[in-house]
């Protein structure tokens, strides 16, 4: 099925297969995988840090918190699928290790720890970058956007507008208080992924 996925992607990354989108990348689920589809090369840059992450924590034993990352290149990532967190009142939130007590496995603050302090990860705590696997329990599924891509690469193309910036307001088109991208400070069209702004 992987190598299947790998020739022949473009075919399974139709709207029926959509799961979610973010700002450097689109990710389709098929079967037990994801494909993450590449929306700008930084998404190339999150694909490549979360191969080298994984691996790197399988050879240290603690990579039972992490989505695998089977193969990536210019254009994709395949990764194990995991069942994504629901929003909160249209949007994401953070995960907070009281309140959400029941989510939480084992090692997650050692592993959450070892992705900040040795692999430089960014924003690990949004719900967004979040599975959840068969016992209910959270999983990282986005774990390749580092703080110095973030800071050198990713803020300057967003204040360009180049990239979009999720902001929560009121859609124009379907009227509900959800998620929205937005380019840049001079962007006014306040639509919705679902009611066509990409």
């Amino acid at each position: 099925m992987l190598e299947e996925l790998i020739e022949s992607w473009k075919l399974y990354c139709k709207e029926e297969n959509f799961v979610g989108i973010g700002s450097t990348r689109k990710v389709y689920r098929v079967s037990d995988y994801v494909i993450k589809v590449n929306l700008h090369p930084i998404g190339y840059n999150q694909s490549q840090n979360e191969f080298e992450i994984f691996t790197e924590m399988a050879n240290k034993s603690l990579d039972s918190l992490l989505a695998q990352t089977y193969y990536f290149d210019d254009f994709i990532s395949i990764q194990k699928y995991y069942a994504p967190l629901e929003l909160i009142d249209n949007q994401s939130y953070e995960i907070n290790l009281v309140n959400h007590s029941h989510l939480i496995p084992d090692s997650f603050e050692k592993v959450l720890n070892e992705l900040d302090t040795n692999f430089d990860c960014f924003d690990l705590k949004d719900s967004s970058n979040f599975g959840l696997d068969n016992e209910g329990k959270l999983v990282f599924i986005d774990y390749g956007m580092t703080k110095s891509l973030y800071e050198t690469m990713w803020v300057p193309l967003a204040e360009e507008g180049i990239l979009p910036q999720i902001y929560f307001d009121i859609c124009n088109i379907c009227g509900v208080e959800k998620e929205l991208r937005m380019y840049g400070n001079e962007d006014k069209d306040k639509r919705c992924y679902e009611c066509g702004k990409e």
